[in-house]
């Protein structure tokens, strides 16, 4: 018996996808549950199991857009019922080695050629099935094509060796953007044409902050299983400055303003395969606990790339903290259709006055940027201002009660 694999369903805006990788070899006996595949969308990378146990058989290769409901390959259940519990024998230590090596096969009419081979194909008009090929099987590799530039014509054409392709071919690669980069190039040249973007500044005082952590760190860590970072205390002073300055938890729709009372922050996360912003629900609602709980948990399935769409959905308000990557000042990009985003930086110690005195401070550059359709500037620089407060005396509530010791 046949089983097929097909691309489920992932939402109504989804339609197609990239086919990443398959995490098995066509051929293997596979088990019920085994992760079979990995698709990337325009907005998620999600795994495909097995849904039985059985050999199988591929239908497209790696780097193949698929459509949803396409079937991609096959279980033969028959093998697995037959007793084959055990996966075709591995090849030999030197075949491993030659299909490691072998290039990526894309079908180019009747003949299979690299895409290197196929773009010095269409750069110069020669053609791969005009030339011996010396790769596995009689295939045209790319050493192949620059070494028939030399000798040969495309298309009955002379054709002069030119060592400056073979240069330009060694120093560069190309390769196709993922559709979750280019969701992420697309939204963020969408937000600069249809916001009007302004940046507002701000520095703030980190030593209360990081006495805390100092101090409350072990404990805290012991009861709830993580790190007390810095985000929590900024996600917290977010929500108390939106609570402070409701002009920015609203957003555009047409030619209506749309006025939020709930509070589910999006913080940017780096992933495997591109920039990527979770949403904390109800952060309002939350302990420091709950917040970095919540963060380690998109952490890691953002390293992992199992950040789905549900995760991404309904945020009022951004934080990015480019400061972990070493960024000392920045200008966000809002994340449509939210109407704020805030900007966090490295820490660097610089002297400040305080009370007639110069004095050594950890000192944090913030970000604002904001949507001027909605919000001005008198709104914007007390928002920053709001948080900047809540972040240098958070010792206004309670610390037990605030750090749920």
């Amino acid at each position: 018996m046949i089983k097929e694999i097909k691309i489920p369903s992932m939402g109504e805006s989804i339609s197609s996808g990239i086919l990443a990788s398959w995490h098995v070899k066509d051929g293997d006996v596979v088990q019920e549950g085994d992760v079979l595949y990995e698709l990337e969308t325009d907005k998620i990378t999600s795994e495909g199991q097995a849904e039985c146990a059985g050999k199988i058989r591929f239908k497209v290769q790696e780097g193949e857009e698929v459509a949803i409901g396409q079937v991609i390959a096959t279980i033969d259940i028959s093998a697995a019922v037959a007793g084959a519990g055990v996966k075709e024998p591995t090849p030999h230590k030197e075949e491993v080695k030659v299909q490691k090596a072998a290039p990526t096969l894309v079908k180019e009419g009747p003949q299979e050629v690299s895409p290197s081979v196929r773009r010095i194909a269409g750069e110069t008009g020669l053609e791969p099935s005009s030339i011996q090929g010396t790769g596995k099987g009689g295939r045209v590799t790319k050493g192949d094509m620059l070494a028939a530039l030399e000798t040969k014509a495309a298309v009955g054409k002379p054709v002069t060796a030119k060592p400056e392709l073979r240069k330009f071919e060694e120093r560069t690669t190309r390769v196709k953007m993922t559709p979750i980069r280019k969701k992420i190039a697309e939204r963020l040249v969408m937000a600069q044409h249809e916001a009007a973007m302004l940046t507002t500044f701000n520095e703030v005082d980190m030593s209360v902050i990081m006495g805390i952590r100092k101090k409350h760190q072990d404990e805290f860590t012991q009861k709830y299983g993580v790190k007390l970072g810095f985000m929590s205390f900024f996600v917290k002073a977010v929500v108390h400055a939106l609570q402070q300055v409701p002009e920015m938890n609203a957003q555009v729709d047409g030619d209506s303003i749309v006025q939020n009372h709930f509070y589910d922050i999006g913080v940017a996360v780096g992933g495997a395969r591109g920039l990527v912003v979770p949403v904390i629900r109800d952060c309002d609602e939350l302990s420091y606990s709950g917040v970095e709980k919540a963060i380690a948990s998109f952490a890691q399935k953002a390293k992992d790339g199992k950040i789905v769409m549900e995760d991404m959905f309904g945020g009022v308000f951004t934080i990015s903290n480019g400061g972990i990557y070493g960024s000392v000042l920045s200008t966000p990009i809002l994340n449509p259709p939210q109407s704020g985003i805030l900007g966090m930086h490295s820490i660097k110690e610089r002297p400040v006055a305080l009370d007639g005195q110069i004095v050594i401070r950890p000192i944090m550059n913030l970000a604002l940027t904001y949507d001027h359709r909605i919000v001005d500037g008198r709104e914007a620089v007390t928002f920053l201002i709001k948080v900047k407060e809540r972040i240098e005396h958070p010792e206004e509530e309670p610390l037990k009660e605030l750090l749920g010791l």
